[in-house]
């Protein structure tokens, strides 16, 4: 009896092809739009297939947020925390920005997973080699993660792009009482005028959560 290609693929089905295409279309489309039938789709295989490899949805996404997060570059323990921070930091920035969709997920999923445990079981360990004792290791990596999941989010949902923010500026200023609001009406002509570019830096918020930790450790 012949096989058929249906039958070769769901014999050579994967978890990581399932998880790799799933990223593929959530990349594309977002994560909302995913199904498991959609997904089969895009497979080549049937729905029912899919669930040899993985529970449900659910289970999928966990497994996706697990591979996002194997894109942070995890600090080495015992090494420089100040700039294994700063690399883990913008590794997350990088990694958020290409899956779109992952943000809120793993601010609002409880995730379990090998690279999700490595990560912060790696960086718990460089903040508490560096000086800190656990409570303030978890606070940093909290307080280093929520700028890095804010600033991603408004970065990716900010209604007005970088490159529209002088038109932008000109458009509202009528609306900024120079009287009432003197110094948004004066931080508006600064980016008319292109003093200023109207761009918030990554590095701001996180230079002074760096510098924060140091003093900290200074401290002792």
């Amino acid at each position: 009896m012949k096989k058929t290609g249906k039958t070769r693929k769901h014999r050579s089905l994967t978890t990581q092809m399932i998880v790799t295409r799933a990223m593929e279309l959530a990349d594309k489309e977002g994560f909302d739009t995913l199904s498991m039938r959609k997904l089969a789709g895009a497979l080549g295989v049937t729905a029912m297939s899919l669930y040899n490899h993985v529970a449900g949805k659910d289970d999928l996404l966990h497994l996706m947020l697990n591979r996002v997060v194997a894109e942070f570059e995890s600090p080495d323990i015992g090494g420089a925390w100040e700039e294994m921070m700063r690399r883990r930091a913008h590794s997350m920035r990088r990694a958020l920005l290409r899956h779109r969709w992952a943000p809120m997920l793993l601010m609002s999923e409880i995730a379990i997973g090998e690279e999700i445990l490595r990560d912060t079981d790696a960086t718990v360990g460089c903040l508490v080699t560096a000086g800190l004792t656990y409570a303030q290791a978890d606070w940093a990596r909290n307080a280093i993660d929520s700028h890095v999941y804010g600033y991603t989010l408004q970065e990716l949902n900010y209604p007005v792009a970088p490159e529209e923010y002088k038109a932008a500026a000109k458009q509202y200023l009528p609306m900024i009482s120079k009287a009432d609001y003197p110094f948004m009406h004066a931080a508006a002509l600064q980016i008319i005028d292109g003093k200023y570019d109207g761009m918030t830096r990554f590095d701001f918020g996180l230079e002074i959560i760096l510098d924060g930790l140091n003093r900290w450790l200074v401290k002792g």
